[in-house]
């Protein structure tokens, strides 16, 4: 094992929390814990930006989600409804790990009621020598105009489903506007095989589809593969 490789250790929060005898609300929230001989203190850095996030996410949006469950309880039972306890269930994914480069991200779900739930994805790419995020355009040799060269790109996949006929077309008529659009230079981490750009549910496709992702290979016409060390 060299000097430099990073060991994750899986962290969680986990509680269901009670009104009048009834779990209204249960929630699971898994982050990171990152170790390594060489970068421990930058590591550190990462470390309490994940933890102090989980946390946060628990004092604050969850506390406020519980009050909302409180009220949802008493409707429920005042109208003798079933009562659907709220559930928030947030993992994570660590994608990339090699050459003192570290990619993750983060998907948060929450069902507070109705047909279904919603998850929405965040996500980091770190340089783990001084503990700094990976920009998209930094993986890119022409730096100028990355936006347009990854909507190209992903419009061009698209476009090719639409040639193929495929029997399900999983996106909405207008893509080619959606993708300008919605297009997030922060919604990217990185795998083995290149960096993967997503969106959001329902900005470009339905929520049947999920949370699309594009792959933009490494290689002499995309992106490049980061190395730090």
């Amino acid at each position: 094992m060299s000097n430099s490789h990073v060991v994750i250790y899986d962290k969680v929060l986990q509680q269901d929390m009670y009104y009048k005898g009834t779990v209204i609300l249960s929630y699971t929230v898994r982050y990171p814990y990152f170790t390594s001989i060489k970068y421990q203190r930058t590591l550190d850095k990462l470390n309490h930006y994940y933890k102090v996030r989980a946390y946060m996410y628990v004092k604050k949006d969850i506390m406020n989600l519980y009050q909302n469950a409180i009220i949802e309880y008493e409707y429920a039972v005042a109208n003798n409804f079933p009562v659907r306890p709220f559930d928030l269930v947030t993992v994570y994914e660590v994608t990339y790990n090699q050459d003192c480069v570290l990619s993750l991200y983060f998907d948060r779900y929450e069902y507070t009621g109705g047909a279904h739930g919603m998850t929405t994805r965040t996500s980091d790419s770190w340089n783990i020598v001084n503990s700094s995020p990976i920009r998209i355009n930094e993986l890119f040799l022409m730096t100028e105009d990355v936006d347009s060269i990854v909507t190209d790109a992903i419009v061009e996949q698209i476009d090719s489903e639409v040639l193929a006929e495929v029997e399900f077309f999983p996106y909405f008529e207008d893509y080619r506007t959606l993708v300008i659009e919605n297009f997030d230079p922060n919604y990217f981490y990185l795998n083995d095989r290149g960096v993967i750009v997503y969106f959001q549910l329902y900005e470009i496709a339905p929520y049947a589809s999920g949370i699309p992702e594009f792959l933009l290979p490494y290689g002499s016409s995309g992106p490049i593969r980061p190395r730090y060390c």
